[in-house]
């Protein structure tokens, strides 16, 4: 059996004895720094950074924290606890008063639709309501990149879409694009991820679901480049075929790529531990296999803890 030198698995990567050697050593150089300055510090000691150039300072502490609740590491004592402002953040309020009468029966009837990304703009709140008032999974407030669009006709909102970062690790669309370990890290950034897909009661016509699927495909990684600066190349969404059957994705020209193995991204047990879903892909573009397969220009260094 080969020898294992590693302590700890942390977020897909392996960390060594002298690793940890390396983290008790800094911590005893420097005994006054908070546990925040000790992280700054390991990141520049291992130039560990995002592809903006960032430290990862967040990342860096978690592995510590990590290290110090095994017993491998003894950080100084917290000095403050920060307000954690998700814990705390009260569901946005539905809006109970906007119910108009239907608008139409058909997309020629809709008339004109126009599409608005809403995402640190005023009607990001009527977004987040109508999220909660009339999806059946609510809202909840996304981590990370993303963008909201919000749809109307005749000057009403008929539907709302909601796009974030991609889960790290997907087995069939790993698969599918073809990448390596490596490259995923660097690139997952390059992907969207559908989270909320909402015809309201006052809108629902045939084929308009596809429709929009459709018309937001074309503008997304127009709108996230003008955010985030940097494009989209494939999405992505997951689908519960106990509630649907995926047909306006389908309609959409979407992929259907299988199922998901149900068992969540913290898994140890190698066992479903949640429904399965279908995987759904979008790619924008004939070359998005070597987009998403091309070495980042902006990585400083691999970050050994990224994924």
């Amino acid at each position: 059996m080969a020898r294992v030198d590693w302590v700890l698995r942390y977020r897909g990567k392996n960390i060594s004895l002298a690793e940890v050697e390396f983290i008790r050593e800094l911590i005893a150089t420097h005994p006054t720094l908070s546990r925040r300055r000790l992280s700054e510090q390991l990141c520049l000691a291992w130039d560990w950074r995002q592809a903006n150039g960032q430290l990862r300072s967040m990342v860096c502490r978690g592995l510590m924290l990590q290290l110090h609740r095994r017993g491998l590491i003894e950080l100084p004592a917290p000095r403050q606890t920060p307000p954690n402002p998700l814990a705390q953040r009260r569901p946005p309020e539905g809006e109970l008063d906007l119910w108009p009468e239907r608008l139409g029966y058909s997309l020629l009837e809709l008339g004109p639709l126009e599409i608005k990304q809403v995402r640190r703009q005023p009607q990001e709140k009527l977004f987040n309501g109508l999220l909660e008032q009339y999806h059946y999974l609510g809202y909840t407030q996304p981590v990370g990149e993303h963008l909201k669009h919000l749809i109307y006709a005749r000057g009403t909102p008929i539907a709302c879409a909601a796009w974030s970062s991609a889960p790290r690790h997907s087995g069939p669309r790993d698969r599918w694009i073809g990448w390596t370990q490596e490259r995923r890290r660097q690139n997952l950034r390059l992907l969207a991820y559908n989270t909320r897909f909402l015809i309201l009661p006052w809108g629902q016509v045939p084929r308009l679901a596809s429709h929009l699927l459709s018309r937001l495909a074309h503008r997304l990684s127009q709108d996230w480049e003008e955010l985030y600066h940097h494009p989209i190349y494939l999405l992505e969404t997951f689908i519960d075929p106990g509630r649907f059957a995926g047909t306006c994705y389908r309609a959409a020209n979407w992929i259907y790529l299988g199922m998901t193995t149900g068992r969540g991204k913290d898994d140890l047990t190698h066992r479903a531990n949640r429904p399965l879903k279908q995987l759904w892909v979008y790619p924008l573009g004939s070359n998005f296999r070597a987009q998403l397969n091309h070495e980042s220009q902006a990585t400083v260094r691999a970050d050994p803890t990224s994924d």
